[in-house]
């Protein structure tokens, strides 16, 4: 127990007696005034106080001996010790985002479990039963995975979306990217294609996961598409999807250059969207080209210059001179690969195109490969120049700032895959699949909670820290002498924990 100095609205301090041994409690408030000496006294009236009641707790366990307290120890036996963090921090915001809504406890258990413990089913039914104590067995699951996705995925995708507009209050910029979850398994079907991966597992089958983030990275809504699908086929589907669910308004597009193509940017114009999507300049036509290096200098000193383009859009270059040393080391990297390879007489005719850092090959009389200086030269004219391409009619430099938050999704990603570890996969039935992805995107919306929460609060841990605090966080279950019903005892939390349990209790409380 501590005493606290409260400021009040009206001016006064009220003093408190304060008790953190199972939570944050006011055990009594001794009074409040705006004198100075009057609120010492107060302090001093509270410190009597807390030494008082420390007495009568001694007083109460005096005839209490210590073989008395060891026997008790000895008699506790493991499964009434339990873990109640997870349940305690992570199914506390569960149930404030709404997704209780859900009435399965299974559901629950997932998705908590996905946060905590990110493994396979069957693992998960032994963390479940030595941690949680609770008692399944791997077909309960699987039979419950078969039927999650079609039961639930509409109601988890809407509770997310009203979760992100109230933290956002208005969605007026969504960013879309793709990723690929490969499969430890080398068989395809009708989902699970070997296509491009970005995870660098060519002879795996994937699928690909498309997800629609707002600002900060809260979570939209999702789709899976085929493993070999492009991903500029995915953009307008995906959200034509989340407009006829949720009522969803033609918010500004943002997206990489992956989804770059003039289908895709007529049909959004066509759709009311607007976009800001990545450009590639160096595919432009000859005409903006020449007009961008004419305007190099002018492009460097200011923040954004704009290109009009025939199709009514408009191309923003930027320079900086960070992505200029970026462009630099790569293009060196790649050409000292090639000259090592030429060396070793590995590359021949065949190797010249235009994929990669082979642009730079050229052939040498009949026989031999070298290298093209002067495409090597004409190459670091583009150093540190970006484009983006957009119907919209903000300032360049409001392009480029909102552009630049894309990497909000890229984390998501980020977080999905290491810390919820969505992959590899090891489910093979499509219904599986869509519930294994389920789980995980309401396990990263808690996952955004739990951030922004440790944020507001400015506690300076992350989210990461704050799942490894909960699992050392136990109660006990014992029955006390002459009662009936067993009782639950919260163990008392460190530090570390008692701020994670106020910046998230105080929130979910209210």
């Amino acid at each position: 127990m501590f005493v606290r100095k409260k400021r009040n609205k009206s001016g006064t301090t009220s003093v408190q007696i304060i008790d953190k041994s199972a939570g944050y409690k006011v055990i009594e408030t001794i009074g409040s005034s705006k004198d100075v000496d009057e609120i010492a006294n107060l302090v001093k009236k509270a410190e009597h106080q807390i030494g008082t009641n420390k007495g009568r707790q001694r007083e109460l366990f005096r005839n209490v001996t210590a073989i008395d307290l060891e026997e008790f120890i000895k008699g506790i036996v493991n499964t009434q010790v339990q873990t109640i963090g997870p349940e305690l921090i992570l199914g506390s915001l569960f149930d404030k985002i709404g997704f209780n809504l859900i009435k399965d406890d299974l559901f629950r258990h997932l998705v908590i479990t996905r946060l905590v413990y990110p493994v396979s089913k069957l693992k998960t039914v032994d963390y479940l039963y030595r941690y949680q104590g609770i008692v399944i067995d791997v077909a309960t699951i699987y039979r419950f995975l078969d039927k999650l996705h079609s039961t639930y995925k509409v109601t988890v995708e809407k509770i997310a979306f009203e979760y992100t507009k109230g933290v956002l209050k208005d969605i007026t910029v969504v960013f879309y990217d793709m990723t690929t979850l490969y499969f430890e398994s080398e068989d395809e079907d009708d989902l699970r294609k070997i296509g491009f991966s970005k995870d660098g597992k060519f002879r795996n089958p994937q699928i690909m996961l498309g997800l629609l983030v707002g600002q900060d990275g809260y979570p939209i809504g999702y789709d899976i598409f085929e493993g070999n699908v492009f991903e500029g086929k995915t953009l307008l589907p995906t959200l034509a999807k989340i407009k006829e669910k949720f009522g969803f308004g033609n918010p500004v597009v943002i997206a990489d250059a992956a989804m770059l193509s003039k289908g895709n940017m007529k049909e959004l114009k066509e759709n009311g969207y607007q976009f800001i999507i990545g450009g590639r300049i160096k595919n432009e036509n000859e005409d903006i080209k020449q007009e961008i290096l004419k305007n190099v200098p002018m492009i460097k000193s200011q923040e954004a210059v704009s290109f009009n383009k025939a199709d009514g859009t408009r191309l923003i270059v930027s320079y900086s001179d960070s992505r200029r040393k970026k462009d630099q080391y790569n293009r060196e990297h790649g050409l000292k690969k090639l000259r090592q390879r030429i060396q070793s007489g590995k590359l021949r005719k065949n190797h010249i195109n235009n994929r990669g850092y082979n642009k730079f090959l050229t052939l040498k009389g009949t026989v031999e490969v070298e290298i093209d200086e002067t495409k090597v030269v004409a190459d670091e004219l583009w150093d540190g120049l970006k484009g983006y391409v957009t119907n919209t009619e903000l300032s360049g430099q409001q392009v480029i700032e909102n552009y630049r938050h894309l990497w909000q999704i890229e984390k998501a990603f980020r977080i999905s895959k290491t810390d919820l570890r969505i992959r590899p996969i090891h489910h093979y039935r499509k219904r599986r699949i869509e519930a294994h992805i389920c789980i995980a995107f309401v396990a990263y919306t808690i996952y955004k909670d739990l951030e922004r929460l440790l944020s507001l609060n400015k506690t300076q841990m992350n989210p990461k820290r704050a799942l490894e605090l909960t699992q050392n966080m136990y109660a006990i279950e014992c029955q006390m002498p002459d009662e009936v019903e067993k009782k639950r005892l919260m163990l008392k939390m460190d530090p570390e924990q008692q701020i994670l349990y106020d910046s998230v209790l105080k929130h979910c409380e209210r």
